[in-house]
């Protein structure tokens, strides 16, 4: 099961080839473009030419991807659990199935090396899910999961269902509420009121600091907070201006790790270390510390700059 974190909307996967210009509205393709799936239903067959209009729906509400081929063993045995677990969430996730056969391109930008091969979309950035078949359960936790990166990222609505007040009588689950310290964080979020929204995960932190969620929160939306309002041309120019500036370095790299552009944001402030006095250091490494963090030790990336930066240390 892969380790959902809002740090993975950043740069996994280069989606501008399937970005259409006459993107439809943010809602459910209608049926007639989706497979002869009823109006209203959750679980999408996707083509090459309808992508644009998914890409624009993740903005509204998250959307999953699911890669597979008919030829697929695991993807016959995946396949029903995503969609029983799709189903479960009442509109609030929709499942975008991709033959990669029929569909070369959508397959070729999500580099499905392997299938079946699961990816979310929130707000147009690709998050990885799994690769291979996985037990019905785990699959209701990555989901679960999901929803707490989207709602971080401010995409919290949802899409009509048919047949959800049916479902509801029938005695559907209702979701477990946020905690109201992270409720009042995802408020924020929505708001554009980073400030807020630090101050509440800050305050869940001091409460249990080990909530690996609020954690992961409060360093996204540090981020977020950051580069609010930035133009990456001045911050370059500055940074250009003051090699050993440590707040213009700082920024570039920011903007770095909000675009993706991971290495390039670790390889600038590694350099950084080496070049700053002694007193300058434990504000760099602090700064390394953060990202590294948001990025995710999970990631090649991270362990290849914490090396770096331990023998840059001894």
């Amino acid at each position: 099961m892969t380790d959902i974190s809002a740090a993975a909307l950043r740069g996994a996967v280069d989606l501008s080839s399937l970005r259409g210009r006459d993107a439809q509205p943010a809602t459910a393709p209608a049926s007639a473009d989706a497979g002869n799936k009823p109006a209203g239903d959750v679980v999408i067959d996707v083509t090459d030419a309808m992508f644009p209009q998914i890409l624009e729906l993740s903005r509204t509400v998250p959307v999953v991807v699911d890669l597979w081929a008919e030829w697929c063993g695991p993807c016959k045995q995946l396949s029903p659990a995503i969609e029983k677990v799709t189903r479960e969430q009442n509109g609030r996730v929709v499942l975008a199935k991709v033959d990669v056969d029929a569909n070369p391109q959508i397959a070729q930008a999500f580099q499905a090396q392997s299938i079946p091969l699961v990816v979310a979309l929130i707000g147009g950035q690709p998050v990885p899910m799994f690769t291979g078949a996985v037990p019905e359960d785990q699959v209701r936790q990555v989901f679960a999961k999901l929803l707490e990166v989207a709602a971080q990222n401010g995409v919290t609505g949802s899409v009509p269902v048919a047949g959800a007040d049916a479902e509801a009588d029938a005695g559907e689950p209702e979701p477990a509420p946020l905690p109201p310290l992270h409720a009042e964080a995802f408020e924020a979020i929505e708001a554009g009121d980073y400030a807020r929204a630090i101050t509440a995960y800050e305050k869940a932190l001091a409460e249990n600091p080990r909530d690996e969620d609020a954690k992961a929160g409060l360093g996204q939306v540090r981020l977020l907070h950051r580069v609010q309002g930035l133009d990456l041309q001045q911050v370059r120019a500055a940074a250009a201006a003051a090699p050993n500036g440590v707040e213009e370095q700082f920024q570039v790299a920011d903007m770095d790790v909000a675009g993706g552009h991971i290495d390039d944001a670790f390889g600038r402030l590694l350099d950084l270390f080496a070049a700053v006095d002694v007193a300058e250091r434990p504000r760099v490494r602090e700064r390394l510390v953060e990202l590294f963090d948001l990025v995710g030790s999970a990631d090649p990336r991270v362990a290849t700059a914490r090396t770096r930066l331990a023998s840059l240390l001894f």
